[in-house]
């Protein structure tokens, strides 16, 4: 299966590219608007091809699959133009920006008869898949509540994510969405009441520094979200259940790492890259034909709750 990557970022570079390899793909081809950086990144990571621009990149026979890595409001075009190409799809949450724009990917996917996934890496966590899998046996009682808490500290306002031309929301795209799809695939239910507080405190840029995000699902169960681009803070998951509690402690991220504990007990679990799992299942549901586990109307649902969190 050979594979391109849109965008040769530093998570392309640093852990797409590398997955990709691990998980027994090829890496074809590389698009950047400068030739350059496409050349360059295409002989670090043994692609076959630069292009600097999209219409050559998707014409090429030879191509069967894209992996979207570009910021965030160019995801929507560049999807819809690779389904028409009939190119299968792995794009980087959030997927779109608007859920008019995911909604257009999820039909033009399906029009063309091409997978569509969304790169929600922290579900090929080991430890997070462990820990769900006894969630669903039913060992620690119906779920009462989720809180997860992910912050890093930004050092000024540059980064694309801070600003309207390319990106809409800030710590909510980089790692809030992943808290979003995180505690929805824990509940396993779908989400009937969200609410949002954001907060600019610092360099009112125009989008969230802090945020704080609250959710109810179907069965009553309520889940609390805090992310932020201002300060460090260690990354936790905790879920409280009927029977018992479960705290992750750094395994946000994208190493595979941290601790998990289940009544105080540890929880044993391999450490593996989530992306080289993420990438595994994009290539079983190419060759099967069927669905990522994340596919792209679980990450429409994730848009959803981002705009009537955050608008």
């Amino acid at each position: 299966m050979r594979i391109g990557i849109i965008g040769p970022g530093s998570i392309a570079d640093n852990h797409l590219a590398p997955a990709i390899k691990a998980a027994g793909l090829t890496l074809h081809s590389v698009l950047s608007r400068d030739r350059a950086r496409a050349e360059a990144f295409a002989a670090k990571h043994g692609a076959s091809v630069a292009h600097d621009r999209l219409d050559q990149m998707l014409a090429d026979p030879s191509l069967d699959a894209v992996v979207i890595a570009s910021p965030d409001k160019l995801h929507a075009a560049q999807a819809i133009a690779a389904a028409r190409a009939a190119k299968h799809i792995l794009c980087e949450k959030p997927m779109a920006t608007s859920v008019a724009d995911a909604n257009a990917m999820v039909e033009a996917a399906r029009d063309a008869g091409v997978v569509l996934g969304v790169a929600y890496h922290l579900r090929w966590h080991l430890g997070h898949r462990a820990l769900v899998e006894r969630l669903r046996s039913g060992a620690l009682g119906a779920l009462h509540h989720v809180r997860v808490q992910w912050t890093y500290e930004a050092r000024d306002a540059s980064n694309w994510r801070a600003h309207a031309e390319v990106g809409k929301w800030w710590g909510l795209a980089g790692v809030g969405t992943h808290c979003v799809d995180l505690v929805r695939w824990i509940a396993g239910e779908e989400v009937d009441a969200a609410a949002g507080v954001i907060g600019q405190p610092r360099w009112k840029a125009g989008h969230d520094e802090n945020a704080v995000v609250g959710l109810r699902f179907a069965s009553g169960a309520t889940a609390e979200i805090l992310t932020s681009v201002l300060f460090k803070s260690p990354r936790r998951v905790e879920i409280y259940c009927a029977r018992g509690t479960a705290i992750c402690d750094e395994t946000l991220g994208p190493h595979g790492g941290g601790t998990i504990t289940v009544d105080g007990a540890t929880l044993m679990f391999a450490q593996a890259d989530p992306y080289a799992g993420e990438l595994a299942d994009f290539a079983r549901a190419v060759r099967e034909r069927g669905r990522c586990e994340v596919d792209g109307e679980e990450g429409l649902r994730n848009v959803e709750i981002l705009t009537r969190v955050a608008g």
